[in-house]
């Protein structure tokens, strides 16, 4: 009996060695795919709300509610000026942007086309209740003025809305002719009465361009518009250096120098005397005395 007694006593204290190293194991492995875990999630990209296009939208396009969605996105990578709400309060959180504050019924209008899944951006799409048009473009303070171009002066099909240009000036100082820089990196923001970035007719020729400018450029540009000929020069769009003053005339063109004027010759100083001899005056010529 002690004999089955002793026998049991050593086979349940086995097992009970053998469940605390199981139970032991098992806790380690858990504790250690807990910390692998942690460590995942540390190494995770954050992602944030972004509001985006649902659908297919083209310039000029009204757009809704309806017309978006809420989708996460790598938050070091969000583009400036995204929402990342739809619709909010206005007294709500301030870390809410979203397209439109509650109670806003008028819709948002697109000024370039978008995709689906495209982020909504703040400087492509007008504000509630304003179409898209050169209204929705203009910055504040600026004023829109038209230029009158044709295929040599307006760069031919290659000018867009939101290309900057230079503007020369040619007409004639004095006798001479001359082509003068009068601005620079001046902002177009409409071609032939269309303000859509995203036309690509090629073969389109620009006949008016509408460039935004302060009222000053604005009364620089109409001046020299009435007094000679314009003509633009496409900026590069990552070119922000800045250009001196640039006038030339034809004989520095054609690298002509001007002569010198001829050195005027003194003349020869002639004295004389007039005397009375009978009613006739007579000159005679004399010495000069000094």
């Amino acid at each position: 009996m002690r004999l089955v007694f002793g026998l049991v006593l050593v086979v349940g204290i086995a097992l009970a060695s053998f469940a605390v190293y199981m139970a032991q194991d098992f806790i380690e492995q858990a504790s250690a795919r807990a910390k692998a875990l942690e460590a995942e999630q540390a190494r995770a990209v954050k992602l944030v709300d972004v509001v985006v296009a649902k659908r297919e939208m083209r310039y000029g396009e009204r757009i809704t509610r309806e017309d978006m969605e809420v989708i996460k996105w790598q938050a070091n990578k969000v583009p400036e000026g995204a929402f990342n709400a739809i619709v909010a309060p206005q007294d709500g959180n301030k870390k809410v942007i979203p397209v439109f504050w509650e109670g806003e019924t008028r819709p948002r209008a697109a000024m370039r086309s978008y995709l689906p899944y495209e982020p909504i951006l703040a400087s492509k799409v007008t504000d509630p209740g304003i179409d898209a048009g050169i209204n929705a473009v203009l910055g504040a303070g600026k004023r829109a003025f038209a230029l009158k171009v044709d295929v040599t002066s307006g760069v031919a099909g290659f000018l867009r809305p939101g290309d900057r240009v230079d503007v020369y000036w040619s007409g004639k100082i004095g006798k001479q002719e001359v082509t003068k820089l009068i601005d620079t990196a001046v902002k177009l923001i409409a071609i032939n009465q269309n303000a859509d970035a995203d036309r690509s007719e090629e073969t389109q020729i620009a006949r008016t361009v509408t460039v935004e400018g302060t009222p000053q450029q604005v009364a620089a540009l109409a001046l020299a518009q009435r007094t000679g000929r314009l003509t633009l020069s496409l900026v590069g769009s990552g070119d922000e250096l800045e250009v001196g003053p640039v006038e030339i005339d034809r004989m520095e063109l054609l690298g002509i120098e001007e002569a010198a004027p001829a050195p005027e010759v003194e003349k020869e100083r002639v004295c004389t005397i007039r005397t009375n001899k009978g009613g006739e005056i007579v000159e005679t010529v004399i010495p000069c005395t000094n």
